[in-house]
């Protein structure tokens, strides 16, 4: 039996939902996210002070004072094996760079697999901490984001160093 709980903290994104499944986070969500879970997945909402949360308020908060440019927290990612190979590339791209969908499904050894890519990307249950808001189309475009193409132009041009974005 899965053990979960949630709390939500705020960011300058708006609240975030934190989900922990046996003690380990697995669901960072936004408001109005696509592919967002119904509350009730969530399991108990408990006080942000509740293990492991802590750590991660901690990291989110360092990260959007620009002063963490890489997450080091333990996550519980869910899905399909190819959901997971997906999610662990986007753990590779670097702070402040993007990749394309194509260039992650060429560095997984599926060079045809871009839509696949994008739709196991688009379903990423840790968001920003697994940086999935840094795959963008092959032209430079802001195609699809979970949490809606507004914030992830916010959050590339944050890290580019546009920190006046981060308060819209």
């Amino acid at each position: 039996m899965n053990s979960k709980h949630h709390a939500v903290v705020d960011s300058p994104y708006g609240p975030l939902t934190l989900v922990a499944t046996e003690g380990v986070l697995s669901g960072l969500y936004m408001t109005g996210q696509r592919h967002r879970p119904p509350e009730e997945a969530f399991g108990v909402r408990v006080d942000a002070a509740e293990e492991p949360f802590p750590e991660v308020a901690r990291q989110l908060t360092a990260y959007f004072a620009g002063e963490l440019t890489e997450f080091d927290l333990p996550v519980r990612l869910e899905g399909t094996e190819f959901q997971r190979s997906v999610w662990a590339q986007l753990q590779r791209i670097p702070y402040g760079e993007t990749w394309s969908y194509g260039e992650l499904a060429g560095r997984l050894g599926k060079p045809n697999a871009s839509r696949a890519v994008g739709l196991a990307n688009g379903k990423n249950p840790v968001g920003i901490i697994v940086p999935c808001h840094r795959v963008i189309g092959a032209s430079g475009s802001m195609t699809g984001y979970g949490g809606g193409v507004d914030r992830k132009e916010r959050l590339l041009a944050f890290e580019a160093g546009e920190r006046t974005l981060l308060d819209n």
